[in-house]
């Protein structure tokens, strides 16, 4: 199994499949996806590319980190997991009044 690349400073334009474009150069890309905001439906600016081995991982990050896409300078490195997310005990809100009846 590869290894998953996080890729920051991306131009807001580019979406999933120029991202898998711009690593297809470096190997075999599994999976590219640029997050979006779920309001606006607009980049945040940043994706993750999974490449099919290591070593294209590797190149991929050697050559495209700090390289400019759009006027920007891109950050390619290796993805770290997601941290747990802080319970906020939520579980709901809104007008209760009609459990009252």
């Amino acid at each position: 199994m590869g290894k998953k690349l996080f890729v920051g400073n991306l131009p807001y334009t580019a979406s999933d499949a120029d991202l898998a474009d711009a690593f297809a150069a470096y190997g075999t890309v599994e999976s590219a996806r640029v997050i979006v905001d779920r309001d606006s439906g607009r980049s945040k600016g940043f994706g993750f590319v999974e490449m099919a081995t290591d070593a294209e991982a590797v190149e991929a990050t050697s050559k495209l980190n700090g390289a400019d896409w759009g006027g920007r300078s891109m950050t390619v490195n290796e993805a770290k997991p997601m941290a747990p997310r802080e319970d906020r005990g939520g579980g709901g809100g809104g007008n209760r009044s009609w459990g009252s009846r």
